[in-house]
This record gives structure tokens, sequence and C-alpha cells, in this order.
């Protein structure tokens, strides 16, 4: 039964990165890659912008007010880890570098939060 779950689960977040990438592409921005793992962590997408690299983490919720809450601190904290030990393979000096967040619900229009993440100092 929790396998099942998971799979699910699995298909709603791989659908929620497609919509995203489509969305995105509709914006200008060219995929680089997908679902980038290291041993820090997982990215979802990279994409490229003229001299912007976003790396994004795409959150697909059951309803558009479930969003409200599917990204906090903790979650943006392992992302910047996997950022930062994925960085230096798709970006060159002087390119903007940039953490973004995308949440997608079923029949609502997706959300990007554009630098999602400023980490404090």
């Amino acid at each position: 039964m929790a396998k099942t779950a998971r799979r699910k689960a699995e298909r709603r977040g791989r659908r929620g990165e497609t919509l995203a990438s489509w969305y995105l592409r509709l914006k200008g921005w060219r995929i680089v890659d997908r679902r980038v793992r290291n041993p820090r962590g997982e990215i979802d997408l990279v994409a490229r912008r003229g001299r912007t690299i976003a790396f994004i983490e795409v959150k697909w919720r059951r309803t558009g007010e479930q969003l409200d809450t599917a990204i906090d601190e903790y979650r943006l904290q392992r992302v910047a880890a996997a950022v930062e030990a994925s960085a230096h393979r798709y970006a060159s000096s002087g390119e903007d570098i940039r953490i973004d967040v995308i949440l997608v619900a079923p029949w609502a229009r997706p959300r990007h939060i554009a630098n999602a993440w400023q980490p404090f100092n």
C-alpha cells in the first residue's frame, strides 16, 4: 500500500515538473537539466535565460490552497545545498545564479517565486 502511494506521489511530482518546465519555456527559459542528484540533494529543474541560471524547486499539491505551505526554509536549505554542489557544472564566471520555486496545482496557474532563497549572512 505504501509503495502504491509513493508511486502516485512520484508521478504527480514528475507531472508537476513537466508543467513547470513548459511554463518556464513559455517565459523564455531554456531547460538545461532535470532531476539533478548529488550527495547533498536533488534539484528538480535547471533553466537558463540569458546570463541567468535558475535552479528550480517544483512543488505539486492537490489544491491551490495547499501550495501556501508547500515550501519552507528547511526545504530551501536542502535545495541550496544541492545547488552549491552542482552550480559549477551549469554556470560560468559572471553569470547570475538563483534558486526559484514553482508551485503547481491542478486547474491553477503556476506560481513562480523568483530568487526564493536568500541565505542569511
